[in-house]
């Protein structure tokens, strides 16, 4: 266990926003005049933003998750005290989840079984959506490739530790986050993407319409 957990708090921090940083480095990645509307009725639509969005932030990211996993496994017991990086504000601890984000239905008999199977078929559907031509716009599409990065990083360890792993622990010191529920950096993907989502069906909905 670290002596001085303080050395780390830049390092997590880091990790922990890196879904919105990296986000925004997606964003760079896409010009626009490579923004085409497609209409939700053709199908087998290919993009080579969309390839780029997953190999540039999809993967960078995944690989970020199962780093920072592995490195939490390797130093932290399971569900031990943890590390108090910043007094009263963040902490740094190792505790299993066989639920979804932020901790929701864990714990359940059969929930790791369920959720695993749960974002094999989310997998299944966004590949589906995907081409159909059912993300249009910029927005989606970084949406959609956080998505994977966090669909796969929690699957990843369902199926190498029985559980997701989570560390990053914030009391916000408010009645509903206090402290905050436990996370990991593919929650935080799929939050954003969550996000990105919603802006995208008000936006890019009509974007299309005018068109």
């Amino acid at each position: 266990m670290f002596q001085k957990p303080e050395k780390y708090c830049l390092c997590v921090i880091i990790f922990g926003l890196a879904p919105l940083g990296t986000g925004c480095y997606g964003l760079l990645l896409l010009k626009p005049r490579t923004t085409i509307l497609v209409p939700p009725h053709v199908s087998n639509y290919h993009h080579p933003i969309m390839h780029r969005l997953l190999l540039f932030l999809s993967l960078p990211l995944y690989i970020l998750d199962q780093i920072t996993k592995i490195w939490v496994v390797h130093h932290f017991a399971l569900n031990g005290p943890g590390n108090e990086v910043v007094p009263n504000f963040f902490n740094i601890h190792h505790v299993a989840n066989t639920g979804i984000a932020f901790g929701q239905f864990n714990g359940g008999r059969y929930s790791n079984y369920i959720f695993g199977a749960v974002a094999v078929c989310a997998l299944t559907l966004i590949t589906w959506f995907y081409r159909k031509g059912l993300f249009p716009g910029n927005i989606s599409r970084i949406a959609i490739a956080l998505l994977v990065a966090g669909v796969c990083g929690n699957f990843t360890d369902r199926m190498l530790h029985g559980y997701v792993v989570d560390f990053l622990q914030f009391d916000l010191h408010v009645p509903f986050a206090n402290p905050w529920p436990s996370f990991n950096v593919a929650d935080s993907c799929v939050v954003c993407a969550a996000i990105l989502l919603a802006i995208s069906s008000f936006f890019e909905a009509s974007a299309a319409k005018q068109s």
